[in-house]
């Protein structure tokens, strides 16, 4: 059921536009994050749907009798409440219920006999609803949101007028939740709350049953309680499900599918134009280039967003202390159960490691946490000597895309891309050099004997091919780091042998650091060291020596053992 739709939303500020056409809905239960740049618009639009703002064109439709909580970040609380009262505030409604309820005991000592079976049926209707909405534990209810957000400690009875604007906030954060709305509006909820307190509301959204809409710049809090994300860009509002970080996947990809498809447009173009010019003049080729003309005339031209101005900064970096790449503290790995004991890891720059253990004992979790992919359920991760938890946004999309490189079981492509595309995908998103990307494309793809199946589809390839591709993929920009999970699991013993010279080159030649898993023991040989998980944790560490024959007789030894 829909809880509000916005249609055909049209609104500026003088002669800059915020909203062109726009169109937007809310149905029950949703989580919705709201995001885009600063400027771009989303608390105007909060303004908006909540009434405060009337759009120059379009309307706003709520459903009937729904209940609107918003967090404004500029709101003010009435001076002379204290935190108590402003809490309990929350609970007018009942409070005004309470009220008629006494009113109607003092009317029932002067009531005539019928007058009286009246008032008692109007009392007993108000003393179920209070019961109905838990009034008898308000207090209960007031403490506990209290101690959550931290208001606990300020005192209870503490002045409003004497807080700071960030306790304020908490306060008005405070009420809203306790009012339990059909729809919460949060805009940046967490500015003013520290790490225990963003727990806390996080717990709190995750189980709200209600839908609501949230504006935050906090990323690693907005992945972890919506399922929808709407984004502002460019005057308009487009809908995306699942959370941010599946956000930017996608939206990188669209973007660049839309740049793709503009400069195949343009190259079009250029060749249509110069096509009239040479033939426009000549009675034998009018026609045809007339014909041209026409398309051209016709054409629904595709249209690049205007790159904004970014502020430059200018920074002198050091080089990065020591070898050290991946450090775990008494990581534990896991989806909603722990899959290991705390595991103690590294992994210096140039290795070439192998991850070998029984299926389900997380392996492929344990590359997914140090590649920032998934979160650990315990300890602590670090890239480069940062904590991973201090590492997302930009920052990390930068990473991902030019320092890792994966390998999947499951390949990741996008079967509406060209294997080619597929392929150039990372360079494009890096926006390197068009003509040395082909070539580097074209190199890789001869090496795993694929050249030829560039224009098809992914939907049209075996598993092994998907495979290569991926590989090539992988490889495409040259990243330091390449993290692998049975890179040749769909290979045949050729293709599986270009992969590990090609991964035991780079890793020799290049310097590249190179993690994968693996249940193929010759595969493992081609690595320097192996490390055996078993019962969740590290039974042992294997450094390979000269002879690559007994080192692989060595790794049978130990996988009988597991």
């Amino acid at each position: 059921m829909s809880i509000l739709n916005v249609e055909h939303l049209t609104h500026g500020f003088g002669d800059r536009a915020i909203f062109n056409d726009v169109s937007f809905r809310l149905l029950k239960g949703e989580h919705i994050g709201l995001v885009g740049a600063n400027g771009e618009g989303k608390s105007t639009f909060m303004s908006i749907v909540t009434g405060k703002m009337m759009p120059d064109e379009g309307k706003v439709e709520w459903a009937k009798n729904v209940n609107v909580g918003y967090l404004d970040q500029h709101a003010v609380l009435e001076a002379g409440m204290t935190i108590q009262d402003a809490l309990k505030s929350a609970f007018d409604p009942l409070l005004q219920k309470e009220e008629r309820m006494n009113e109607i005991c003092d009317m029932l000592g002067t009531a005539d006999e019928k007058e009286m079976e009246i008032l008692m049926e109007e009392l007993g209707m108000i003393q179920d609803e209070l019961t109905l909405h838990d009034f008898y534990t308000i207090d209960a209810k007031v403490e506990e949101v209290a101690r959550a957000l931290g208001l606990l400690d300020l005192g209870l009875d503490r002045d409003v007028t004497d807080l700071s604007g960030g306790q304020r906030t908490k306060v008005l954060l405070g009420k809203l939740l306790l009012e339990k709305p059909d729809i919460l509006l949060l805009d940046e909820p967490t500015n003013y709350l520290d790490e225990e307190h963003i727990a806390w509301l996080k717990r709190y959204l995750l189980d709200y049953e209600n839908a609501f809409i949230l504006i935050s710049h906090d990323i690693p809090f907005l992945n972890e309680v919506v399922n929808i994300i709407y984004h502002m860009e460019n005057q308009e509002l487009n809908r995306y499900v699942g959370d941010y970080d599946h956000f930017q996947e996608v939206y990188a990809v669209k973007k660049a599918q839309l740049e793709a498809a503009y400069r195949r447009q343009q190259q079009e173009i250029n060749e249509l134009k110069d096509f009239v010019a040479r033939n426009k003049a000549r009675v034998s080729t009018r026609n045809m280039a007339m014909s041209r003309q026409k398309k051209l005339d016709k054409m629904d031209l595709i249209e690049l967003a205007a790159e904004k101005p970014k502020p430059e900064f200018n920074f002198r970096y050091g080089r990065t202390p020591g070898k050290m790449l991946f450090e775990t503290k008494k990581l534990v790995i896991g989806y909603d159960e722990p899959l290991s004991k705390p595991l103690d890891f590294y992994m210096e720059r140039g290795q070439k490691i192998a991850l070998i253990g029984t299926n389900g004992i997380g392996k492929t979790t344990l590359l997914k946490v140090l590649g920032m992919l998934d979160k650990p359920e315990k300890g602590t991760v670090f890239y480069k000597g940062k904590d991973t938890k201090e590492i997302y946004g930009t920052e990390l999309a930068k990473i991902r895309r030019t320092e890792l490189s994966f390998i999947f079981q499951d390949f990741c492509l996008m079967d509406s891309l060209s294997i080619k595309d597929n392929i150039l995908l990372p360079r494009i998103l890096d926006e390197a050099e068009i003509e040395e990307s082909k070539k580097i494309c074209e190199n890789l793809t001869k090496k795993f004997n694929i050249n030829k199946l560039l224009n098809k589809k992914p939907y049209e390839l075996s598993g092994g091919e998907k495979q290569r591709v991926a590989i090539c993929r992988a490889l495409i920009n040259n990243p330091q780091i390449i993290l692998a999970d049975e890179p040749t699991g769909n290979l045949d013993s050729n293709s599986s042998e270009v992969v590990m010279r090609t991964l035991e080159s780079i890793n020799g030649e290049m310097g590249k650091t190179i993690l994968l898993v693996t249940h193929d023991p010759m595969i493992a040989s081609f690595c320097k060291r192996i490390i055996f998980l078993k019962d969740g944790q590290v039974i042992e560490n294997l450094k390979r020596a000269d002879n690559k024959e007994m080192f692989y007789q060595e790794i049978l030894k130990r996988m009988k053992n597991l």
